[in-house]
């Protein structure tokens, strides 16, 4: 995820409370962050701890050395915390619409949530907006990017990931510092979601273990299985919500979906052998906002994995997407829909496209 936080310390702000807590967290976030190194040779760190750290640093070297991902201070450093989540993003809808509200930022331009290094800050801001008739989820965040205006360090909240779990952090993470389009989540979240796959892959030919291949498989697996389970039932509340009927039958129908859904991941998980790792996405009354970001991270991934596929390299892929990042949102989105649908065509309109541009 890309996070706002680096923006939020160059402005001058409409909030001061929430520029203010934004800063603070940020810079609270770096101080308390040590090298790798030192924690490594700390005799007080723990053998499971000196253990994910080799790993992530391992995975690093790999990301800067056959990924060609930024070679800078990030995951150079670790950081300890004392809470489950770096931060809490605040995600809202109307009520009878999926369509996230956006706050804006300099550098990051127009983002779907806000983000609060506070949980009880984050849910007080969500009583806000419910009074004012919204949909609302509050949802805990591992990870994000300051975008390489800062070292972003390990944290706590994700170092005990599975190995390859841990790669896809990382390799997503880093993605967000070579290409970052303000204001154009989509692109920006299926671009580091189509590097993390494609990383995780070649990362787990050259150091996974069948073990280590199968947990993967079977993340991704279940990973498949409730995407495909939120967004059946978010198409059923589009459909829902652009009806003729009047706003109390969508209402109830809205009501019944949500208790569907619930009834379906029951039955999902029951087929995973009673896995949980997604009950916290339901910690929360379900709202539209748990279905709002839904495609942002995956729509134009197939998009991303055809240009990767014809460029070749990660060199010459990502200079294919900076140039697409040079078009207006519009242009890009069309290109790349096409680039997802049609196949071979859709790369010859690319080609076409990228040829005329600087």
């Amino acid at each position: 995820m890309a996070a706002a936080a680096a923006a939020l310390m160059l402005t001058s702000c409409s909030s001061l409370s929430y520029y203010t807590q934004a800063a603070q967290g940020q810079l609270q976030l770096l101080s308390d962050a040590r090298p790798i190194d030192d924690w490594i040779a700390d005799t007080g760190t723990s053998a499971k701890l000196r253990h994910r750290l080799e790993a992530a640093r391992q995975i690093r070297r790999f990301a800067i050395q056959e990924m060609q991902l930024p070679d800078n201070g990030s995951y150079t450093n670790y950081t300890s915390l004392k809470r489950p989540y770096v931060l809490w993003n605040v995600v809202a809808t109307p009520e009878l619409s999926l369509k996230p509200i956006q706050w804006c930022f300099p550098v990051a331009g127009c983002v779907n949530y806000r983000g609060y290094y506070s949980k009880t800050d984050a849910q007080a801001y969500a009583r806000q907006l419910r009074a004012e008739g919204h949909d609302v989820e509050v949802g805990g965040v591992s990870a994000y990017s300051t975008l390489g205006w800062f070292s972003d360090p390990l944290v706590s909240t994700f170092i005990n990931y599975p190995d390859a779990e841990l790669a896809r952090l990382i390799f997503h993470e880093l993605a967000h510092q070579v290409v970052y389009v303000a204001g154009d989540s989509q692109f920006n979240e299926s671009f580091a979601s189509a590097v993390e796959q494609a990383g995780v892959e070649a990362w787990l030919e050259r150091f996974g273990n069948p073990a280590m291949s199968a947990a993967y498989d079977r993340y991704k697996a279940r990973k498949r299985d409730f995407l495909a389970l939120l967004l059946r039932y978010r198409g059923e509340l589009e459909r829902t919500y652009k009806s003729m009927e009047p706003d109390a039958t969508k209402r109830a129908t809205k009501g019944r979906l949500f208790i569907a859904l619930q009834n379906d991941y029951q039955v999902l998980k029951a087929n995973w052998g009673g896995y949980a790792g997604y009950d916290r996405f339901f910690a929360e009354p379900l709202s539209n906002a748990h279905l709002a970001s839904v495609a942002t991270y995956n729509d134009l991934v197939p998009a991303f994995r055809a240009l990767l596929r014809r460029e070749k390299t990660w060199t010459g892929f990502y200079k294919a997407v900076n140039r697409l990042a040079a078009l207006d949102k519009k242009e890009r989105t069309r290109v790349l829909t096409g680039l997802a649908t049609t196949g071979a065509t859709g790369l010859q309109v690319v080609q076409r496209t990228m040829s005329v541009l600087p």
